[in-house]
C-alpha cells in the first residue's frame, strides 16, 4: 500500500508534469531546429513568437466567449487556435520578407542572423506587452480535472490522490498528433523530402530544381504553427505571462542541442530529457522516501533540497555538459 502511495505521489509531482512540460518543450524545440536546419541560424525570437501566438489565441478566446461561443468541457482556446496560428504565420512571414530576406540575399553570416533575431525578439516582446500587458492571464475554461485527488482517494482508499488535469491530457494528445503529422510530412511527402534535401545540401538541392523560396515559406509556416500550439498549451496548463516565454527559450534551446541541433526527432526527445531533469531534480523527495521506508516516520514536512529557482540553471548545466562532451547531441545533428 505504501508503495502505491509513493508511486501516486511521484506521478502527481514528477511523472505527469514532466510528460506535459516535455511535450510543450518538444514542440518548441522542433520549431527551433527546423529553422536552424533549413535557414541555418538560431532564432532567438522563437520564445516571443510563442508568446505572440498565444496572445492572439487569448484575444480570439475572449472574443468567442463574448459572443457566447464555447466548447463546453473543452477550453475555448482550442477553437481560437486556428485564428492565432494564422496571425502568427502572417507575422513570421512579414519579418522574413522585411528583415531576414534582406540578410539572406546578402549572404550574411549566421552571427548576423542571430543579432537580427534578437532585435525581432525585443520587438515582439514589446508588442505583446503593449497589447495584452505584462501580468499573468489565466484563459483556461471548461472542465479543469479529469481525475481529482478526492475522487481517487475515495475510489481506491489510498492516502495519496491522483490528479489529472484536462490541460495535461490535451497537451499530450495534441503534441502526439502534431508530431505524428509533422514527421509523416517530412518523411513521406515530396515537399517534406525537399526540405530535408535543402537542409542537407543547399547547392545540390538547387541543382535538383528545388525552389528555395517555397522551402523557406513552408519552414516559417510550420515553425509558426508549432510556436502557437506550444505556447497555447503551455499557457493553458499554467498561465500566460510574456516574460515566462522569454525564459522558456533556454530550456527550448537546451532541448534542441541535447537532441542534436537540426534533428526534429532529437529535439522531440530532448524536450523530455530537459523536462524530466528540471522537475525530477527540483522535487522534494522526503515524503516519497518515507513511504518506502520499512519503519514509520513523520513525512508531513516536505524539504526541498534543490529549489525550483534553480530549474533554468539545470537546463543550462545540461546544455554546457552536452556541448563539452557530446556536442552532436543524442542524435547526430543537422539532419531534417
Amino acid at each position: 500500500m505504501d508503495f502505491l502511495n509513493a508511486l501516486i505521489l511521484l506521478s502527481n509531482f514528477v511523472i505527469v508534469p514532466s510528460i506535459t512540460y516535455g511535450s510543450q518543450l518538444a514542440l518548441g524545440a522542433i520549431g527551433v531546429t527546423l529553422i536552424y536546419g533549413v535557414l541555418r541560424f538560431a532564432n532567438f525570437a522563437y520564445g516571443d513568437l510563442m508568446a505572440f501566438g498565444t496572445m492572439c489565441v487569448i484575444l480570439f478566446t475572449w472574443l468567442l466567449k463574448s459572443w457566447g461561443v464555447n466548447l463546453g468541457i473543452f477550453p475555448t482556446a482550442l477553437l481560437a487556435l486556428p485564428f492565432g496560428i494564422t496571425l502568427t504565420i502572417i507575422v513570421s512571414l512579414f519579418f522574413d520578407k522585411t528583415v531576414f530576406e534582406y540578410y539572406r540575399n546578402k549572404k550574411s553570416s549566421p552571427v548576423t542572423f542571430i543579432v537580427v533575431s534578437l532585435g525581432i525578439m525585443f520587438v515582439l516582446n514589446a508588442v505583446v506587452r503593449i497589447i495584452i500587458g505584462p501580468n499573468d492571464i489565466v484563459f483556461m475554461d471548461g472542465s479543469r480535472f479529469i481525475i481529482s485527488a478526492v475522487d481517487f482517494k475515495e475510489a481506491t482508499g489510498l492516502l495519496e490522490g491522483l490528479t489529472i488535469k484536462s490541460t495535461q491530457v490535451i497537451t499530450i494528445i495534441t503534441t502526439s498528433l502534431t508530431c505524428f503529422l509533422l514527421f509523416n510530412f517530412l518523411n513521406k511527402t515530396k515537399t517534406g523530402k525537399s526540405m530535408r534535401a535543402y537542409s542537407n545540401n543547399e547547392d545540390l538541392a538547387l541543382l535538383s530544381g528545388i525552389d528555395p523560396n517555397k522551402i523557406i515559406l513552408i519552414t516559417w509556416i510550420i515553425a509558426s504553427i508549432l510556436a502557437t500550439i506550444a505556447g497555447t498549451l503551455y499557457g493553458l496548463d499554467k498561465s500566460f505571462k510574456p516574460f515566462t516565454y522569454f525564459n522558456n527559450l533556454l530550456p527550448i534551446f537546451a532541448a534542441t542541442i541535447v537532441g542534436g541541433i537540426g534533428n526534429p526527432l532529437g529535439a522531440f526527445y530532448g524536450g523530455f530529457v530537459i523536462a524530466f531533469s528540471e522537475i525530477a531534480l527540483t522535487y522534494a523527495y522526503k515524503k516519497f522516501i518515507f513511504y518506502l521506508l520499512p519503519f514509520s516516520s513523520d513525512s508531513t514536512n516536505l524539504i526541498q533540497y534543490i529549489s525550483t529557482d534553480y530549474k533554468f540553471a539545470i537546463s543550462f548545466a545540461i546544455l554546457v555538459v552536452v556541448l563539452i562532451f557530446k556536442p552532436q547531441g543524442i542524435f547526430k545533428g543537422k539532419v531534417i
